[in-house]
């Protein structure tokens, strides 16, 4: 890990533009800017905003993440803590990546040494701090399963604290960072538990079947990435420049999960009118998980569909697409459309999946 530097002074810069530092392009300027290198000096910074009662909010790699056209009033941290280490356990290997490194690349790297544990999570943007807030997931696997500890910040306290995967709430698309404890913690690294030579999760039925029609029987890790990149990338969602879906913060829905007297009901509701099968997968006792994705189809919003500057992607249609040129606000109404008519012809509601930032997606600035 990087070693803190504790004499280096903060820059804190003033009304500072947010929207370049998102994937999505909108939002307005921070009040209060600081880039922080290590733990300690992210540490500095957050007692800086707390002597001067500024409200806070830190910043990763910004692709999960709507702000307000009016910016931030506060202090925006931008997390840009590096370092990778691993050391092996008893026969696995934990690997301890900083808040601020890259998420691509360390699964990458964790493939490339035959670790598994993360393959099926290629591609995804963002910085690792990110994963166990949104217990990142993609293609039948989720950090939950393999992360072993975060390290953090208390913001109540200024305390260093070091929770275990246990003691994280992980849920689907979901954590204690999120809920009960939103804006408590500020995490500086997270450490993962991977398998040497272990064999690569392909439980998702695409993904199962792009690698069979590809002749691969017995794939192995970096077979897996390749495949997942490549679904990716064909449903743009992987950031690349001259893609015209690149400005989007991904699915910008999580799939709803229901009772399944009630995914019954929507199924009957369904065959009934369109004669279509309904995707529908096991989310746990009693519980039903539907797609998103075909919800919105199903209501009439197909691919690229759009008004002005906001749009669906033109590849999938869970990506709200910034245009160009787009403000915060008309991602908000578009987005708030799309779960009103999901709502209205199946009475699902959609969850957002992003964080709004001094915006409450149900009303306005908050």
């Amino acid at each position: 890990m990087t070693a803190p530097d504790v004499d280096r002074p903060l820059a804190i810069q003033s009304d500072v533009p947010l929207a370049p530092l998102c994937t999505l392009g909108v939002g307005g300027a921070a009040r209060h800017y600081v880039v922080t290198r290590d733990a300690t000096h992210a540490a500095s910074a957050v007692a800086w905003a707390r002597e001067r009662s500024l409200p806070l909010f830190l910043l990763g790699g910004g692709s999960n993440v709507v702000i307000s056209d009016e910016g931030h009033p506060g202090l925006v941290v931008h997390l840009d803590l590096r370092g990778v280490s691993a050391v092996e356990e008893g026969g696995t290997v934990v690997v301890t990546a900083a808040s601020g490194e890259e998420w691509d690349p360390l699964v990458a790297h964790c493939v490339a040494r035959g670790w598994a544990g993360i393959e099926c999570l290629s591609g995804i943007p963002g910085r690792v701090g990110a994963t166990p807030i949104q217990n990142v997931g993609a293609y039948g696997q989720d950090v939950a399963e393999t992360v072993e500890r975060v390290d953090c910040i208390d913001l109540t306290t200024g305390a260093a604290v070091s929770l275990a995967g246990a003691e994280c709430g992980f849920a689907y698309r979901d954590s204690r960072f999120k809920r009960a404890d939103t804006g408590r913690f500020l995490i500086t690294s997270v450490s993962f538990r991977l398998r040497p030579g272990g064999s690569p999760a392909v439980r998702y039925a695409e993904l199962e079947r792009t690698l069979r029609e590809s002749g691969l029987a017995a794939p192995g890790l970096t077979d897996v990435r390749d495949t997942v990149i490549a679904l990716r990338r064909r449903k743009s969602m992987v950031i690349e420049r001259g893609d015209e879906n690149r400005r989007s913060v991904g699915s910008f829905f999580m799939n709803p999960t229901l009772a399944a007297d009630d995914a019954e009901r929507v199924r009957a509701q369904v065959e009934a009118r369109d004669a279509a099968t309904m995707p529908a997968f096991p989310a746990g006792p009693d519980r039903v998980k539907l797609s998103a994705a075909w919800l919105i189809e199903r209501a009439g919003l197909t691919r690229g569909h759009g008004e002005g500057a906001v749009g669906l992607s033109t590849r999938h249609t869970l990506a709200i697409v910034n245009r160009g040129g787009a403000t915060a606000r008309q991602v908000v109404e578009f987005a708030r459309m799309v779960r009103d008519r999901v709502h209205d012809r199946f009475r699902v509601a959609l969850r957002p999946e992003p964080v709004f930032v001094n915006l409450d997606f149900e009303g306005g600035p908050s």
